[in-house]
């Protein structure tokens, strides 16, 4: 054989080794990702090709599949009451992909997930029939929320204190998974464009200041440090407040509220500004931090399970400053999640079980694959003692407070209310709030409510969380008591 055949044959040997390595590497390493890749049609067929598991509340499904009458996508999701479990469900779309429990549990839903395979699944490698979520949401309770909230803006939680099963998730204004799931482009420009975000979960993953309602929080660490032994002992409180290192003094809204010194139980009954302003600079911002903290409070990883957006007590802050978030101002941020947590964790005595949205997931025969009310654990927030003291401050506050609308017969109702101010010099419309709990006196059930209202149809003045918030939360309070 001649140099140049050789060569040739030699490159040519080279070139079949390249091009073997190229295939093992595509096949091996590329594959994976092309076909994980989101753009890869195949994976939606594939998704679709068979029902979807489902989604349950009350013993019922709320979602399902229907067959399609075109395309190569052979079912599609639906829902029944959409709009009302939003916010709980998220949507699951052919083309938009999947959110909330839809997207937490999507292995589960679509039979991937491995705990599903049974040993002919494995070994013929076919895709195991889907699983079920089984939720805590109460049916009724969820109802109440959302038609007591109606056309507001707003969002409502509510939590069963003794079990930290999360009864109902509300958002609004809502929409329906079931205008997105076949991948409808113009219904979804218009979700995503409105300036009302009907897609955001307001109750979990929008955390906006949380003005007075905060106050618990400010009580419960002077009550838990000493600075004050009980509720009713007379605080230094000057009214108005001079906030330190500053020309700006601290007003009350009730200029006529007795205030000056006023005890924690007045100072909450009359929403006093002056006296958890001073009480926060008195504590001093790490001291308020920490009990935030305890509440959950700078928690970026608060799954329930979908992942909550972070509630925040900042840091770094200057005296005037460190005033303001003792009455839910400055950088404090919270969810009605973390909201309805404070109230969970007074109500029952000062120990915050996880709360949770899930109860269980199934296979599709009905067996138990994890169960969540299994799970949870009870942290410590304040000893007994500080629980009960602010659960009898709230009471007051709800009997002739600022909280009079919550009242509801047969029930024992502790709240606080907030309202927060927001935009350029305060210019924007007040957000209305109402954290709260009802006991009832007959059957000792309890249930934590929060409720915000970011905007309704109400004039500036009449904005508040007596007059807006309260009688959501009352309702949740009666539905789930009930």
């Amino acid at each position: 054989m001649n140099k140049t055949i050789r060569r040739a044959s030699v490159f040519t040997l080279l070139l079949v080794f390249a091009l073997l390595i190229r295939a093992t590497w595509v096949q091996f390493y590329d594959g994976t990702a092309l076909a994980d890749n989101k753009n890869n049609r195949r994976n939606a067929i594939e998704l679709y090709s068979e029902p979807l598991g489902n989604i349950v509340v009350g013993g019922k499904s709320v979602t399902g599949s229907a067959r399609t009458t075109s395309g190569d996508l052979k079912y599609k999701r639906t829902y029944t009451d959409g709009s009302l479990y939003a916010a709980v469900t998220g949507y699951s779309s052919q083309v938009y992909g999947a959110t909330q429990l839809e997207g937490v549990y999507q292995e589960l839903l679509d039979g991937t997930d491995n705990r599903l395979k049974t040993v002919l699944d494995t070994v013929t490698n076919k895709r195991a029939d889907p699983g079920d979520v089984i939720t805590t949401i109460d049916p009724a309770t969820q109802r109440a929320a959302y038609d007591a909230l109606g056309d507001k803006k707003g969002a409502a939680v509510a939590i069963d204190p003794a079990t930290g099963r999360i009864l109902a998730v509300v958002s609004t204004p809502s929409y329906d998974p079931s205008t997105i799931s076949t991948g409808d482009t113009d219904t979804w420009s218009q979700l995503t464009k409105n300036p009302d975000k009907p897609m955001t979960n307001r109750a979990l993953r929008q955390p906006l200041p949380p003005g007075s309602t905060f106050k618990l929080v400010v009580a419960a660490a002077a009550l838990e440090d000493g600075l004050y032994s009980s509720v009713d002992e007379k605080t230094d409180s000057p009214n108005p407040y001079p906030l330190p290192q500053s020309t700006d003094k601290l007003t009350n809204e009730n200029l006529s509220a007795p205030c000056a010194n006023a005890s924690i139980r007045v100072a909450l009954q009359y929403s006093c500004n002056n006296v958890f302003g001073k009480m926060a600079v008195d504590l001093g911002q790490d001291k308020v931090r920490a009990m935030a903290e305890k509440f959950g409070f700078n928690d970026a990883t608060q799954d329930v399970p979908v992942r909550a957006y972070e509630s925040v007590y900042p840091k770094d802050m200057d005296e005037a400053q460190t005033a303001l978030t003792g009455i839910g101002q400055f950088d404090v941020t919270a969810t009605p999640l973390q909201m309805a947590m404070v109230s969970a964790a007074i109500a029952n005595g000062g120990k915050l079980l996880s709360p949770h949205m899930v109860s269980q997931i199934t296979d599709s025969g009905g067996d138990v694959l994890e169960d969540y009310d299994d799970n949870t654990s009870a942290k410590e927030i304040v000893s007994s003692s500080t629980a009960e003291q602010l659960q009898s401050a709230m009471q007051t506050v709800v009997e002739k407070g600022t909280g009079t609308n919550a009242q509801i017969s047969g029930v024992t109702v502790g709240g606080k209310t907030g309202t927060a101010q927001h935009g350029e010099n305060n210019s924007e419309t007040p957000y209305a709030w109402f954290t709260s709990y009802g006991k009832s006196d007959a059957t000792g059930k309890e249930v934590a409510v929060a409720v915000i209202v970011e905007q309704s149809n109400a004039a500036r003045s009449e904005v508040s969380g007596n007059g807006l918030a309260a009688p959501v939360a009352k309702a949740v309070m009666e539905a789930a008591l009930n």
